[in-house]
């Protein structure tokens, strides 16, 4: 029996595809990289140390830093989504039903601190988690499961114990590599590469998610 949830930020808590893409063409165009969204598609789930590498020209990344250029493109990012900012749709009763039967709750981002605090105050959900861990916290990002290992040690649960929700490949492998059950969310990427995954379950959103489903998977 699951006892503790595990969820993703970027792509779960909120569907904040567009605004990502729109602050990475913003933030490229500055240092002279024509970026597409096909460019980050690959790196969803990873966190800013690895993409930074891998869009802007190693010059750049060496002249401004890594955390420099990081906190730059994030603070383009909340500026664009600030006005418009909403949860996935049925976040809010699915949290409220995941607490009513005393399952534990607990955030999991490769995302900065800055960026996850926005999420969880601009969509007034913090109070709904148990456990906060962002990718300051932690050495290793995903793929890796080290987020995820985290949470759940500070719920106080086994990995297996807990499901994961996530909707990014390298988020998804992580999960497995926790040994934690997976709820894949059809959001960043189709269905149709989902079901390539080792997953239990693929939603759309949160509108068909029970504290019962979870408990059973």
């Amino acid at each position: 029996m699951r006892r503790g949830v595990i969820f993703d930020m970027d792509g779960v808590l909120v569907d904040n595809r567009k605004q990502h893409i729109e602050a990475f063409i913003i933030f490229c165009r500055r240092y002279g990289v024509d970026f597409t969204a096909d460019m980050l598609a690959p790196m969803y789930g990873m966190g800013n140390d690895e993409i930074m590498t891998r869009l802007l020209p190693p010059e750049v990344v060496t002249a401004k830093g890594i955390a420099a250029l990081g906190d730059e493109k994030e603070a383009i990012y909340r500026e664009i989504y600030a006005p418009t900012i909403e949860p996935t749709p049925g976040l809010r009763p699915f949290l409220a039903d995941l607490r009513r039967a005393g399952i534990r709750c607990a955030v999991g981002s490769s995302g900065q601190k800055a960026n996850v605090d926005f999420v969880l105050d601009s969509c007034h959900i913090r109070d709904a988690f148990d456990a906060v861990v962002n990718g300051d916290m932690v050495t290793r990002c995903k793929p890796d499961p080290e987020i995820f290992l985290t949470c759940a040690r500070l719920l106080g649960l086994r990995p297996d114990e807990c499901v994961v929700i996530e909707d990014s490949l390298a988020g998804i492998e992580a999960a497995n590599r926790a040994g934690s059950a997976v709820i894949a969310m059809a959001t960043t990427n189709p269905r149709s590469l989902l079901a390539t995954t080792r997953h239990d379950l693929i939603v759309d959103d949160f509108t068909t998610l029970t504290a019962d489903i979870v408990r059973n998977l």
